[in-house]
């Protein structure tokens, strides 16, 4: 068998567990849902919240209100797959202290079993019926549209459940085309809600025009886990392995844990081609399969380290229909209620966004995801609050590279790709700061959950303070994705180029209506944000340090430049050099080497002064050979501005020949 080196996880989080989150107001609104209902009266609404911080509900209290109070006359759920309606069924909310009900009366839920194309016409006659509220699938809505024109969809409210399979691109997006022409030919209101706002395919969401007519509400991760009552921690832990994963699982599936393993897309490198072989290979690792339940497909296997009977629920196997379908409504009926009906789920394509096992307390999933809206989901199907879980664990398992193979290079991207996204969720689960600049005068430490930096560029318009309230992790996330940025990050470009022309580009191609005082300030605040939330802080009696550079600094006496002369996010690499051994660490710095970053025009600019005070201190120009990452850049840099140079003289040269003649 295939020894693992187990690393460290990527991200720790402890929360403080203050209840915050999950207590109810005298409406029964938990703390996100009342900051939903505040905005109530927005004709084009975005709640962007975990998952389990209660947005079915948010939604049932906001679209009531509308149906009520602000005189509309229907509502629209859709949601992207049929099991997911069910968070939207009938819910007494009078009993908690809400003015009405939410009511779907059976004819109206059209998440039944069927095809969505099928349902298209009873879609058109609730429109025309007397009833107020629909749940049905996004294809359902896309089909029924295309018999429909926008303005059938005047009086109603349409809501857009799990937002982000929206896209910005229409050509490629049926939703997106619907929902700008929904925006733009009728009076339609619209709730769109989602756990991710980001796409893998990092296509925006939404234009910048369109995301200017939503009124956005945001609720952290942090917030949500924080308030939690009985969650303390989460983890995010990559494990590397040589060979085939089924002979390298049972080294981290911990059969103590409620868990849900995804095993890899049959497209993946990591995958057998196998999916039903190696369902088989997972259950051996387990142990003796003694039976099968014919009513609800569990199998029941004792386990060959404890003897123990362990109930296990296979969605991979999709051959027959009806078992599958049995077997999600009892993981939807009993074993979302009952702690003892389940032990390990299986999945591939299942089990992620809207599935509600609150019991499940580790996600082990098999190979790179390159959505990081997949992965956000996967991990939240384990960060619900729930007696008895003290700690939640995401584990993504990843074939290490190997050298006698062809595709190296893919698969040291793809571990790079795992990490970055990893850091981005130690991001979106860290408390969130304010920064403001500090003043020369002041002399006061900064009080709790602010921080003053000298040089600090705070938000001057109402545009930037938006990006930065709503859109920070959704930008960082950009970042993180971009190729040219996954290398950056593993250390091949020193960090002022990094923060200083790399970013910045990101940014500009993001909001291209931002000018350049704006980029800067969101580049700051990026970068800022960023380094803070990757250091590590200690308090030392009154005082605050945290560590940037390998040294620790107080909080009070840092200030932009110190943060710009740190990578925010090399600690990809970091990861690396502990997770693996030094022959795989070696491939790894050699597949970065040969595929270093192109220079570009704007890092030349940038690093031009520093390449000349560099030679100024040494005595010599940077030498293309050298075995340090900065100078070796730097050398790269003198090279293309050398190239740039000698075009430039021969086109002078060829228009005064084309003069003279």
């Amino acid at each position: 068998m295939n020894a693992i080196k187990k690393p460290v996880n990527v991200v720790d989080v402890t929360y403080a567990r203050t209840g915050g989150s999950v207590n109810t107001d005298t409406m029964g609104m938990r703390e996100m849902q009342q900051r939903v209902f505040a905005k109530r009266n927005a004709q084009h609404l975005l709640v962007k919240a975990p998952p389990a911080s209660g947005k079915s509900r948010a939604l049932m209290f906001v679209a009531l209100d509308k149906l009520y109070n602000q005189g509309r006359k229907k509502v629209i759920v859709a949601v992207p797959e049929r099991s997911i309606g069910a968070s939207f069924d009938s819910t007494e909310l009078s009993k908690f202290g809400f003015f009405a009900d939410w009511e779907v009366k059976p004819e109206h839920n059209l998440c039944d079993p069927g095809s969505s194309q099928g349902k298209v016409g009873a879609f058109i006659d609730f429109l025309d019926s007397p009833d107020a509220v629909l749940v049905c699938t996004h294809a359902t809505l896309r089909f029924a549209f295309e018999k429909l024109v926008p303005e059938s969809f005047n009086d109603t409210v349409l809501a857009i459940d799990e937002f982000h399979h929206v896209s910005a691109d229409v050509e490629a997006s049926r939703l997106g085309a619907l929902l700008r022409d929904l925006m733009d030919g009728s009076d339609a209101h619209i709730v769109a809600m989602t756990g991710s706002y980001f796409r893998g395919d990092s296509v925006p969401v939404l234009s910048a025009e369109a995301e200017a007519r939503f009124t956005p509400v945001t609720f952290n991760y942090y917030d949500q886990l924080n308030g939690y009552m009985y969650l303390r921690s989460l983890g995010i832990g990559h494990h590397f392995y040589q060979g085939r994963y089924t002979e390298a699982i049972g080294e981290v599936l911990d059969l103590d844990k409620k868990t849900i393993l995804h095993i890899p897309n049959v497209n993946s490198g990591e995958s057998t081609k196998d999916k039903i072989e190696e369902v088989g290979f997972i259950i051996d690792s387990i142990g003796l399969v003694e039976s099968t339940d014919p009513e609800t497909g569990i199998i029941s296997i004792r386990r060959s380290d404890t003897d123990e009977i362990l109930r296990l629920a296979d969605l991979v196997d999709d051959t027959d229909q009806k078992k599958r379908a049995d077997t999600l409504h009892y993981l939807s009926t009993v074993a979302s209620k009952d702690r003892g009906a389940v032990d390990v789920i299986l999945a591939l394509g299942m089990a992620k966004e809207g599935f509600d096992w609150p019991y499940a307390e580790h996600a082990l999933t098999v190979g790179y995801r390159a959505s990081l809206t997949e992965v956000i989901q996967i991990i939240g199907r384990v960060t619900r609050d729930s007696p008895g879980k003290d700690h939640a664990q995401f584990t993504n398992l990843i074939a290490e590279p190997d050298a006698s193979q062809a595709e190296v290079k893919v698969s040291v991207n793809n571990m790079l790709k795992a990490i970055t996204a990893s850091l981005l969720m130690e991001q979106v689960l860290a408390q969130n700061f304010e920064f403001k600049s500090k003043r020369p005068s002041e002399g006061e430490p900064s009080p709790p959950g602010v921080i003053k930096i000298k040089g600090f560029k705070e938000p001057s318009t109402e545009r930037v303070k938006q990006i930065v309230e709503t859109d920070l992790n959704d930008l960082k996330a950009t970042i993180l994705q971009d190729d040219t940025f996954a290398k950056a990050a593993a250390g091949s470009l020193d960090p002022e180029t990094t923060n200083k022309v790399l970013i910045p580009k990101i940014i500009r191609d993001r909001y291209p209506d931002l000018n350049e005082s704006q980029v800067e300030e969101l580049r700051q605040q990026v970068v800022v944000d960023s380094v803070i939330k990757n250091g590590e802080v200690r308090e030392v009696g009154d005082k605050r340090f945290i560590k940037m550079a390998e040294k620790f600094v107080n909080i009070d006496d840092i200030n932009i430049n110190l943060i710009d002369s740190v990578n925010p996010f090399q600690r990809a690499f970091e990861v690396l050099s502990k997770s693996v051994t030094p022959s795989v660490l070696r491939i790894i710095s050699d597949a970065i080497t040969s595929t270093r970053v192109a220079v570009t025009d704007e890092e030349a600019v940038a690093a031009w002064p520093k390449i000349q005070q560099w030679a100024k201190v040494n005595g010599r120009k940077p030498d293309v050979r050298s075995d340090e990452p900065i100078e070796k850049r730097y050398a790269e840099v003198l090279l293309f501005l050398q190239r740039k140079k000698q075009e430039r003289d021969a086109a002078a040269r060829a228009t005064e020949m084309a003069d003279e003649s």
